[in-house]
């Protein structure tokens, strides 16, 4: 008997027609407050993938977290705003108990062979091997759900407020081992803790207001990637009057950017 990954039970969706779904948390990707974002992103997209009216292939997602998810069943509503030839834009909702935890967009395309180049190399970084083992502070439940292998810029072991820099790179795979997919993709792009945290060496309460994800890989890229480690590089640009963004790139352990990404993180004193 196979046994479902844990990632898969997460985004899991049953369809009720016209583009609703129902879906549930659990207790493997909870965070300090509801579920881990990323997992709860690529349940709002798996919506979408699973849509029959589907063109295409993720092109970007954007998702705003207009409050948390408590833990059990929500729905997911998914519909197509419009097709064209090539592309198609996407309105998703999450809802539960009558009220809105989520919305999104996204853009879906069928892609064609072009001239294609990465202009953003990857960084250089000690091999998953040299690092040894996982490093990530397990806070929260979600981390153990992820080997993440932190090169630069750890989570602090002292908040002691001597923070100078806001970069950290990495390597991140599922644990245990998944084929990497446009859902895993999503929500490896936000297991980069909250920069505030390196910046200040202050742990402060954080939390993702909105994320968009951009996917530069078709699936036929990723297929090729498969069970293989992501190397992640997250740094921020600026910090003010309670928020701050939060940018990351992921490329596959070859050097091919996959996905880049973009948040708005509010934060507390």
């Amino acid at each position: 008997m196979t046994t479902m990954h844990s990632f898969d039970a997460a985004i899991a969706l049953q369809p009720l027609g016209e583009g609703r779904f129902a879906g549930a948390t659990t207790p493997a990707y909870a965070n300090m407050v509801g579920p881990f974002g990323g997992v709860t992103a690529a349940t709002a997209l798996n919506a979408v993938l699973q849509h029959p009216a589907l063109l295409g292939e993720p092109v970007s997602l954007t998702v705003n977290y207009a409050a948390a998810l408590a833990d059990g069943p929500f729905e997911v509503i998914a519909r197509a705003a419009r097709t064209n030839r090539s592309t198609q834009h996407w309105v998703m909702e999450i809802v539960q108990a009558g009220g809105t935890v989520l919305t999104a967009t996204a853009v879906t395309a069928a892609r064609r062979e072009t001239w294609s180049v990465d202009e953003l190399a990857a960084p250089d970084m000690p091999t998953p091997d040299a690092v040894g083992k996982p490093n990530m502070v397990a806070m929260v439940e979600w981390v153990r759900r992820y080997d993440i292998r932190i090169t630069e810029g750890a989570i602090p072991t002292a908040w002691d407020g001597s923070g100078d820099a806001s970069r950290s790179t990495l390597w991140v795979r599922d644990e245990p081992a998944r084929p990497l997919d446009f859902c895993s993709l999503a929500a490896m792009a936000d297991v980069f803790y909250p920069r505030v945290w390196l910046r200040r060496a202050t742990r402060v309460p954080a939390g993702t207001v909105s994320m968009t994800v951009y996917f530069h890989a078709g699936s036929t890229q990723l297929a090729t990637v498969g069970t293989g480690w992501l190397k992640g590089q997250a740094s921020a640009q600026a910090f003010r009057n309670g928020f701050f963004d939060q940018t990351a790139q992921v490329w596959s352990e070859a050097g091919q950017l996959l996905a880049t990404t973009h948040q708005v993180v509010y934060f507390k004193e």
